[in-house]
């Protein structure tokens, strides 16, 4: 390990990605500028803005997703152990059932048994999944999101025009 890679790293922690950012410089009044620069100004603040938000969400989530992960590599290896027993219990159950019964009745009854406990609890499995279905309300809500932003940027991008246009913006602020 070098020395520039050991610095850049300290434990398990990552360091994140560096992301864009708003210049936070002194721009031109709105009189030195015109109307489109302006919006077109605004409309990359906001898509910097945007994105981001995005590239942090992406970060943070990432970051949490593999702590989950590697926490849950711990529940694995549990499972396994404990399924593995199980075979332990069932054996002894086997043995114990040999006391009264033939050897092999003991056996035959403990995986006659082990078959049953099986096939109730993957019928009950296949009873939950069969009654997943897809998430209509999500979906309808995010289409009607989706139109409903839509449209609302080309009303308000019109009822802009038609106040500048027709110079009721004074109006407006003195109504205001």
């Amino acid at each position: 390990m070098t020395v520039a890679s050991s610095t850049s790293q300290s434990g398990d922690a990552e360091v994140p990605p560096v992301l864009p950012s708003i210049p936070l410089t002194p721009e031109p009044g709105p009189r030195e500028q015109s109307l489109g620069a302006l919006a077109k100004d605004v409309t990359a603040h906001m898509s910097t803005l945007v994105r981001s938000e995005v590239e942090l969400a992406k970060a943070e989530v990432t970051a949490e997703v593999k702590k989950g992960v590697q926490g849950s590599v711990f529940f694995v290896i549990a499972a396994v152990i404990g399924l593995f027993s199980l075979f332990y219990l069932f054996f002894t159950l086997a043995e114990f059932l040999s006391l009264w019964l033939n050897r092999a009745a003991g056996f035959g009854i403990t995986f006659l048994l082990m078959v049953l406990v099986a096939g109730v609890f993957g019928l009950l499995g296949y009873l939950r999944v069969r009654k997943i279905r897809k998430p209509e309300r999500t979906i309808d809500s995010l289409k009607d999101s989706a139109q409903m932003l839509s449209q609302r940027g080309k009303g308000d991008e019109q009822e802009n025009v038609r106040e500048l246009g027709d110079g009721s913006s004074g109006r407006h602020a003195a109504a205001g």
